[in-house]
């Protein structure tokens, strides 16, 4: 299932999209800002997409039947895969058709005051839930930097709030920027360019998360740091021999399927076989809690290597 920091994340981006996307409506409505309305129809996609969200984390936390064995941690990775498409095809669509609209056909925004309070509202309100976001990340980074750590990172619902949000200030800086010049330069064309500028933010930015979902959603293996301490506690245990090769891949964000193909040492009876598979178990577990499945083969290098040829 999906971290806690992951549902905590996303129901402070849900509470806070909410809020923000009821007030711009109403400024877009009042002023007739393109691109004020762009940030409206972001805010409510955004909305729409932690619901999905909060569902898929929900969904993922069900226990293993006898239809899914495995569980169904997976679930969440369809989810954030969804929400991807949303955010390209409703949020990027809708952006930049309406940014097209005002470029072919300017109209001045009015009372472009109250666009700039709602913005300068809806900016607090974002940063707030990019923060919570944005400390739930750090906690599982590590050492590693920011693009290695989203790289690595099995947890789509906090990257796609993290990304969402920083799609969102991104976009609130452009329609500031876009009404603000529209007014003073008076271009009100430079509104609907500001939309057409949110729009392509929210493409590429679902666009990415479209292709790390894709990769959880297909099969990845545990992190480099994961397999080598696994490989570390077998390589130690008295009874191996040899690894023959090493299999992980993630169930969930915090469920990690391993599969380990051994060579034990000659002379050793079934019963001490067993014993050291269990005793094996019990400490790559204990070192690894994301590890919750592990199966060994005992297998003699010299039939391995044709085996998996």
């Amino acid at each position: 299932m999906a971290a806690a920091s992951s549902t905590k994340a996303v129901m402070a981006a849900l509470v806070g999209n909410g809020l923000i996307a009821v007030t711009k409506f109403g400024a877009a409505t009042f002023t007739g800002s393109s691109a004020m309305l762009s940030e409206a129809v972001h805010s409510v996609v955004d909305t729409g997409n932690q619901g999905l969200l909060l569902f898929g984390i929900k969904r993922s936390a069900r226990p293993a039947d006898r239809a899914h064995p495995f569980g169904y941690g997976m679930e969440v990775y369809f989810w954030a895969f969804v929400v991807a498409i949303l955010l390209f095809s409703v949020g990027a669509g809708v952006s930049l058709y309406e940014g097209v609209e005002k470029v072919r056909h300017p109209e001045p925004v009015t009372s472009p005051f109250v666009n700039y309070i709602v913005l300068g509202a809806a900016m607090a309100f974002e940063a707030v839930a990019w923060y919570i976001a944005f400390q739930e990340f750090q906690k599982s980074r590590g050492d590693r930097t920011i693009l290695q750590a989203v790289r690595r990172s099995k947890d789509p619902a906090l990257i796609t709030v993290l990304f969402e949000d920083s799609a969102a200030m991104a976009g609130l800086v452009v329609a500031f920027a876009g009404i603000g010049l529209g007014q003073w330069l008076d271009l009100p064309i430079l509104d609907g360019v500001a939309s057409i500028a949110i729009g392509l933010i929210l493409a590429v930015v679902a666009a990415f998360l479209a292709y790390e979902c894709k990769g959880l959603l297909i099969g990845e293996s545990a992190d480099p740091d994961v397999v080598a301490g696994v490989e570390r506690i077998a390589a130690a245990h008295g009874g191996v021999e040899r690894i023959n090769e090493t299999l992980t891949m993630h169930l969930g964000p915090e469920d990690v399927l391993l599969n380990l193909s051994l060579d034990f040492k000659d002379g050793l009876s079934s019963e001490e076989v067993e014993r050291a598979i269990s005793d094996l178990e019990a400490r790559i577990k204990a070192t690894h809690p994301a590890v919750k499945r592990v199966f060994v083969e005992a297998q003699a290098w010299h039939r391995h290597r044709p085996a998996k040829a």
